[in-house]
């Protein structure tokens, strides 16, 4: 009761006051936390009726209502939204401005106007970025990172969250949440388990609901099979939705359960909470939920009752129309096209100012040594001149051919090199497992020792004799693992150095096994988001042949380094096959006269204009800075100076093959 006679007491005074206004909006923050949403919705617009017209508190109040009403109805957030946007355009309030803008676009998301959604959002993030306030861009960047979600551009959808991250303040603690969703959507489910618990603590320890995460956490479990989780989840989801009077949340929840119970193959309960969420998201205009409702039940009623399934198949078409039709898609393409085009032009034409200040430091450079040679000539006789003229363009011609000379050989030389640089991590990792052996059982045979020491005293002869033989079996693993290190070691010398061009009898399956582990090491260490599944299929009758392992390694390692790109980059597009998974494999193979390499990998293939020019120098298909052009062409090179021969085969769409043939006694 003091509460209520305490709000009445400042809304009366709010007209009069602007410091008694803050203290208001201060106090129904200390409420968010236990407060249901209507309670919360009727104590704000109470408030503003007995606010300015024209007043900064009054747009904060706007915008607070449209964020809570759009739980309850989408209609109202956009009402309020619009108010508010209006509002700050007309008090010239840049932050007003930005924060209106970005959670009017929540409302039309809700309401499942994409395109308007993203309209908004943009135009927030760009006034943020032209009035450097990007910290009041949260609802914004939160947006625009939801709708690439539901458009399944993943890379952009992780960019803008972990923008939110950074930006931090209110919206901040949303950050963890909405990168969990993402994890979720591409399937990797330990990243988005991370996310979504250390969401779960942030909340927690801010004590605030998380309308949402309890979802996601469920969403996770029942994707693991973990059924008793996901329904603990949704449980307490829903119960978190019913505090807060959020129909938006409910309806989400009891789309999970209906989901829920078809993995239990209970479909009366699974149809019960479908039409629970149809009612819901229906009543409420919450058209995304509402799509996501009526494509369930079509499906569930398509084995019981088909003319339940039809005409919940007609709704279905119908929302998918108005949602992601291809219209809208369109126009969302445009936008996106549109914003990129004049990021791409502000980058430009950064890139042109900063051209013409060197262009013109060029050329008052030039003039200031045309004035010098001017005078250099005044003061030197023509003989000289000409004579210092005539040295200086030998030594420059000179100099010239040298270093065409020593760039041709370290060319050369640098692309040999450039593997060795990828391999670093990946030797790094594998001789870092001998060594964690050698400590361990260093440490344990020294431990052993003072117990030995300790039976020997005492006299205990049978007790000292078991333990001096651990110690020896300890001493057996550290010699071999610390054999197995030096080998590493040696093979890293050995790719290093220029090779000798002496030929010597060769493992090529080991050779083979070890560049596809140090590959794909190497990669993950650049690149921790990279990840791809290997495997190997070596004919075991294969034997030792006669080759320069240094320049055969060379070849192998370039190959499965195009490999392993060519399905990290189809796994990188923006929207990739469902169930795709990156795989290289190597194959070798005992053709009698002649043994086989074969390295393949399911990427999105070679185009036949590209292989016939694959194996010409300096050509490649890599952005410019990622590829030289010649490894392909040295490949083709030191495969045909052993006698062999190397070729592309066609996979028929399904990525690509190197094959390697040579004879076992190479040239």
């Amino acid at each position: 009761m003091k509460a209520v006679n305490l709000k009445h007491m400042l809304m009366f005074k709010v007209s009069h006051s602007y410091t008694l206004a803050l203290t208001i909006l201060v106090f129904l923050s200390s409420l968010e936390g236990s407060a249901q949403q209507l309670q919360k919705f009727d104590s704000i617009k109470a408030i503003l009726n007995n606010t300015p017209q024209n007043d900064s508190v009054r747009l904060e109040l706007l915008i607070r209502l449209s964020n809570i009403s759009r739980l309850i109805s989408p209609d109202s957030g956009i009402l309020y939204g619009t108010q508010a946007v209006d509002l700050a355009y007309q008090i010239n309030s840049i932050q007003g401005q930005i924060n209106s803008l970005g959670f009017l676009s929540f409302a039309y998301y809700d309401f499942g106007d994409l395109p308007k959604a993203l309209g908004l959002a943009l135009k927030a993030y760009q006034l943020a970025k032209d009035n450097h306030a990007e910290k009041y861009a949260s609802a914004s960047v939160t947006n625009i990172g939801y709708i690439y979600l539901k458009l399944q551009d993943f890379p952009k959808a992780l960019h803008y969250f972990r923008l939110q991250a950074l930006i931090g303040g209110p919206g901040g603690v949303f950050a963890k949440e909405h990168l969990a969703e993402v994890y979720l959507a591409m399937n990797q489910l330990d990243s988005a388990s991370y996310y979504a618990s250390e969401s779960l603590k942030d909340f927690q320890r801010r004590k605030v609901f998380g309308l949402y995460v309890y979802a996601v956490l469920g969403d996770i479990a029942l994707k693991q099979g973990n059924l008793n989780h996901a329904i603990e989840f949704y449980k307490k989801g829903l119960q978190v939705a019913g505090k807060e009077n959020s129909i938006r949340e409910a309806a989400r929840y009891h789309i999970r359960l209906a989901r829920y119970y078809i993995a239990l193959n209970q479909l009366d309960s699974s149809i019960y909470y479908a039409k629970k969420a149809f009612e819901e998201a229906g009543s409420n205009s919450y058209k995304q939920i509402l799509l996501d409702a009526t494509s369930l039940l079509s499906s569930l009623y398509e084995s019981t009752d088909t003319k339940q399934a039809l005409h919940y198949y007609k709704l279905t078409t119908k929302l998918k129309e108005e949602l992601i039709g291809a219209g809208n898609i369109k126009t969302i393409q445009n936008m996106i096209a549109l914003d990129e085009e004049n990021q791409r032009q502000i980058n430009e034409t950064k890139k042109e100012y900063e051209r013409q200040l060197k262009q013109y430091g060029f050329i008052f450079g030039l003039l200031v040594l045309a004035i010098l040679a001017i005078g250099q000539y005044r003061n030197n006789i023509r003989k000289q001149k000409a004579n210092a003229l005539l040295l200086r363009q030998k030594e420059e011609i000179q100099s010239t051919l040298t270093l065409l000379k020593s760039t041709q050989s370290q060319l050369i030389q640098s692309e040999k090199m450039a593997s060795l640089g990828e391999l670093t991590a990946g030797i790094a990792h594998e001789i870092q497992n001998p060594l964690n052996f050698v400590n361990n059982f260093s440490e344990v045979s020294n431990e052993l020792m003072d117990e030995l020491k300790t039976e020997l005293a005492t006299g205990n002869r049978e007790l000292a004799t078991e333990i001096a033989n651990d110690i020896a079996s300890n001493l057996e693993k550290i010699n071999h693992h610390g054999k197995r290190a030096d080998a590493i070691v040696k093979g890293m010398l050995q790719h290093s150095r220029t090779s000798t061009g002496q030929k010597e009898l060769t493992d090529i399956n080991s050779l083979c096994d070890e560049y596809l582990r140090l590959s794909y090491h190497g990669l993950r260490a650049k690149d921790k988001s990279f990840n791809a599944k290997f495997e190997t299929d070596f004919d075991s009758s294969l034997p030792k042949i006669n080759v320069i392992p240094q320049d055969i390694g060379r070849v192998i390692l370039n190959l499965i380094n195009n490999a392993f790109y060519a399905v990290n980059e189809r796994l990188r597009q923006a929207q990739p096959d469902k169930g795709y998974e990156p795989l290289v494999k190597v194959i070798t193979k005992n053709l009698r006269d002649k043994i086989q390499i074969c390295v393949q990998d399911n990427g999105s293939g070679i185009p036949e204009k590209v292989k016939e020019k694959i194996f010409q120098p300096f050509f490649t298909t890599k952005p410019t800075g990622q590829g030289t052009g010649l490894g392909l062409s040295l490949s083709y090179d030191i495969v045909k100076a052993h006698g062999g021969e190397i070729k592309i085969q066609d996979m028929k769409g399904e990525g690509a093959e190197f094959i390697i043939m040579l004879p076992f006694k190479s040239i």
